[in-house]
């Protein structure tokens, strides 16, 4: 399959810094609810809006409890925006909804609200554009529809109306790029011809909607968030919400690594060790609705931070410059993903948000450690080629188990992909544009049990408490 146009996504697209635990489940629906606010008052309607009512269909539906799609909607519709909110102060407004049964829309209208009767769960039902649907319907006092919109939360955040393109919402419409490329090839034929790396094409491309000073400053504040997040993550005990009671692992792995350095003169491995932490330390952050890094999803935001905090900590010569050309590089592979498969775990599996995680930085990590643009599309490639196939079933629709330990695999995965990459030559004989068409025709052909709906797989076969 050919992308029909070039990717024109910007790094600003792959990476938002928002709230757990889901991207697709959380993030995407409280913008969802966001954005019908903001069209009511668009329209200059909201002041003859007396109720509203929120559906959420298929796979929105069936793990939304676990995934806090409840609560994410409840939020955006208070006017909150993922970016912005205050993860502390989003069980207050809920609180407050359902103790007092009103809801102020985008704080400027209160209305009456009951939370079991207004947000409606369509478990059975799914909508024509893609598993995550929404549907939001105002009517006046009188009764009557004023305004009623359907959105999908395609992955990553990403949010969609009927009849709306994934492309329309990316910076990159009516826009001319220096660099446009739709597949690998066509991105490494670039790098090869001009003598460019590939994080210095993509932010060619960035410079026609910003300064390069100003991408910088936003990658140095993603680094830095991801940064914060281990350092969260490695602090907090007790176990994570939900009711499966999973305990956090990351502080005593940390106490344990730190009260027996000399371990590691014995232990030449006890460095993936730390790769474990710093992914454990993200992921138990995002099952408990904490600030993460979509990074491109939540489900799997652990991964790049996880190899992007052993590039600054355990590689020779690293820079905050090289942290930025990290995440440059794995901006422009996930762009690939994006617009020529998916990285929504409810249309492909769990391949589109841990493996694509996985492929994203095993590039960055061969970037930034001297890999050819050849080397880099070896370790993406390298990275995907071996989750094909990863399903999607969270028991208890919680992004939890299997979720947390997956992103300590997938971390792994992409420094032993960056290695066997930087030990070639950049031949191989699967591309990485096959193996992202691969994943897709995957996706499609795996059955919707295993695709984030808790109907199969280890959600069904593993008792939650």
């Amino acid at each position: 399959m050919a992308a029909e146009s070039p990717t024109n996504l910007s790094v600003c697209d792959l990476y938002t810094i928002g709230v757990g635990p889901s991207s697709s489940h959380t993030v995407g629906p409280m913008r969802a609810g966001y954005r019908f606010v903001q069209s009511l008052i668009q329209q200059d309607i909201l002041d003859a809006v007396a109720s509203v009512t929120a559906e959420l269909y298929g796979s929105l539906a069936l793990t939304g409890k676990g995934h806090a799609t409840d609560t994410a909607v409840l939020v955006g519709l208070s006017g909150e925006q993922p970016e912005t909110v205050d993860p502390d102060a989003i069980p207050t407004i809920v609180a407050g909804i359902e103790h007092e049964g009103t809801l102020r829309l985008g704080g400027k209208r209160t209305i009456p609200f009951a939370v079991s009767k207004d947000l409606v769960w369509r478990f059975d039902d799914v909508l024509p554009g893609h598993p995550n649907g929404l549907r939001f319907t105002a009517r006046n006092a009188g009764g009557e529809v004023v305004c009623t919109r359907d959105y999908y939360s395609v992955g990553g955040g990403f949010v969609v109306t009927e009849g709306e393109s994934e492309a329309a919402l990316t910076l990159g419409r009516n826009v001319f790029q220096p660099y446009p490329y739709n597949s690998a090839a066509e991105l490494v034929a670039i790098c090869n011809r001009d003598n460019l790396s590939v994080a210095q094409v993509m932010m060619a491309n960035e410079q026609v909607w910003r300064p390069e000073s100003e991408t910088h400053a936003f990658l140095d504040r993603v680094r830095d968030s991801m940064m914060q997040c281990i350092d969260r993550g490695i602090s907090q005990t007790g176990v994570l919400p939900g009711g499966l009671k999973v305990r956090r692992r990351a502080n005593d792995l940390f106490r344990e690594l730190t009260g027996r350095p000399e371990a590691a003169m014995k232990d030449p491995l006890t460095v993936l060790d730390w790769v474990n932490l710093y992914a454990l330390a993200v992921n138990e952050e995002n099952a408990a609705g904490s600030r993460v890094v979509t990074a491109p999803t939540n489900g799997a935001s652990g991964v790049i931070p996880a190899v992007l905090a052993y590039y600054e900590r355990f590689c020779p010569g690293a820079t905050r410059d090289g942290s930025r050309t990290f995440l440059m590089t794995a901006a422009a592979i996930g762009a690939l993903y994006k617009t020529r498969a998916s990285i929504s775990a409810a249309e492909v599996g769990c391949q589109g948000e841990v493996g694509v995680a996985c492929s994203m930085a095993a590039g960055a990590l061969t970037a930034v450690l001297g890999g050819t643009p050849d080397q880099v599309e070896n370790a993406a490639e390298i990275g995907m080629e071996h989750n094909l196939g990863l399903t999607c079933d969270p028991v208890g629709g919680l992004v939890q188990v299997p979720c947390i330990e997956r992103n300590t695999m997938g971390a792994v995965k992409a420094i032993n992909a960056a290695r066997l990459a930087l030990r070639g030559d950049g031949q191989h004989l699967v591309s990485l544009d096959k193996v992202i068409e691969t994943m897709r025709q995957t996706g499609l052909d795996m059955q919707s049990k295993y695709k984030e709906t808790s109907q199969g797989g280890l959600a069904v076969n593993v008792v939650a408490c």
